[in-house]
């Protein structure tokens, strides 16, 4: 099936597939990582596992990254951000596959959703994981919506890190164990901090776009190389934790697992570094795919190593 053309009207479109790319499938395992290596912390503690919470978490995360998705196509295009000139995959409102209507729509179906499923992880995990889940969905959707859109004021790391690394990684060992260990931090500082790598490649790319749009992330606002800077740092931050559990003795051996992924970021890295005002920056489209690869697979293996690592 050819790929549907920007300006194609929503009638004529199959609205499955419509709603399927809307959803940004190729970002959902940004979700997914931190939800493993939650799982992995709670087994190296030596906690039985529950088949239940796991699911529910896992559901609730890939939810919520589609409310995120689709709250930043509808917000992107009511403020101008996504233009014809845009780099990045196509949109589903930009491209008028969907009105600003239909996708509140979507965004309300899709939060009642995650709400439900939410209220058994209440049941389980206490009122705590209310607040925590009403603050996710909140997160989701004011990155680019709402009144005070934190994506556009330089914050959309920051919620990042704390989303896909603290929140989910923490909240899912937490629902497995009913306790907060130490490691529970330390374990989500990597795959937050890959997670947010992916999009530090997407603001490097969207730089001139995103000027134009006053949006002020900190690539804007600090310019290429400290978005570069920034990238690098991150992945070293990803590849030092679990160097850190394993010579302090938190963890057995295999949790240096992930450190087999360093090949996988030597492309990246290179293209980044390439990436230069008078270059095409839809070469970093490439880019963004494989730091996502690059997280979901380093994700999966410090799971692992950390399940078997533990006492």
């Amino acid at each position: 099936m050819s790929e549907p053309i920007a300006g194609t009207p929503a009638t004529t479109a199959d609205p499955l597939r419509v709603w399927l790319m809307a959803a940004r499938p190729a970002t959902l395992p940004a979700a997914v990582g931190p939800v493993l290596v939650g799982l992995g912390a709670a087994l190296t503690v030596g906690t039985p596992f529950r088949l239940d919470t796991a699911v529910a978490c896992l559901v609730v995360a890939l939810l919520l990254q589609v409310v995120a998705n689709l709250s930043n196509d509808l917000a992107d295009f009511e403020r101008g951000a996504d233009t014809p000139d845009r780099l990045g995959p196509m949109r589903a409102a930009a491209a008028g596959l969907l009105t600003p209507a239909a996708l509140r729509r979507g965004i309300a179906v899709v939060v009642v959703a995650a709400g439900l499923v939410g209220l058994y992880l209440v049941s389980v995990g206490g009122p705590i994981l209310l607040v925590v889940g009403a603050l996710a969905i909140v997160a989701a959707i004011a990155y680019t919506g709402g009144p005070w859109p934190y994506g556009y004021r330089g914050l959309g790391e920051v919620f990042v890190f704390v989303f896909f690394g603290l929140v989910a990684v923490v909240g899912t060992a937490y629902l497995q164990t009913r306790t907060l260990e130490p490691l529970f931090f330390a374990a989500a500082i990597p795959v937050g901090a890959l997670v947010t790598a992916i999009l530090v490649v997407n603001n490097l790319r969207d730089i001139p776009t995103d000027r134009a749009a006053d949006k002020r992330t900190l690539a804007v606002m600090f310019g290429e190389r400290f978005a570069k800077t920034e990238y690098l740092a991150l992945l070293a931050v990803a590849a030092v934790i679990p160097v850190l559990l394993a010579v302090g003795g938190t963890v057995g051996p295999t949790v240096l697992l992930p450190l087999a992924t360093l090949p996988l970021a030597i492309g990246p890295i290179r293209e980044i570094l390439a990436t230069a005002d008078d270059r095409d920056r839809r070469n970093l489209n490439p880019v963004l795919r494989s730091t996502a690869r690059l997280s979901l697979v380093a994700a999966l293996l410090f799971a692992v190593g950390l399940a078997l690592g533990g006492s």
